[in-house]
């Protein structure tokens, strides 16, 4: 059976990691309280912000960048999205 946790993103009780995404009490935390689902959907995020403002992850600034995004995104405040980008309609 798969472990469930309160997601902090959804707000509703989802199945959960199925171990920590990274090392150390960030990676826990993650595991913790963020679904598969919201890891998932921040993944994409993630990735399209790297690709469309060119982000390299070597660079340290970057990393932060990404960091303070993904920390918004799972508390449901305002997050920085792609310029330009236009979801596909449903």
């Amino acid at each position: 059976m798969s472990r469930t946790v309160f997601c902090r993103k959804y707000q509703q009780e989802m199945e959960g990691l199925d171990n920590p995404p990274y090392p150390g009490p960030k990676g826990q935390e993650i595991f913790d309280n963020i679904s598969k689902q919201a890891w998932a959907d921040w993944q994409a995020h993630q990735t399209m912000l790297i690709n469309e403002k060119h982000l390299s992850l070597v660079d340290p600034e970057a990393r932060k960048y990404l960091q303070e995004e993904m920390d918004k995104f799972f508390a449901g405040e305002d997050y920085d999205k792609a310029e330009g980008y236009v979801p596909p309609s449903e």
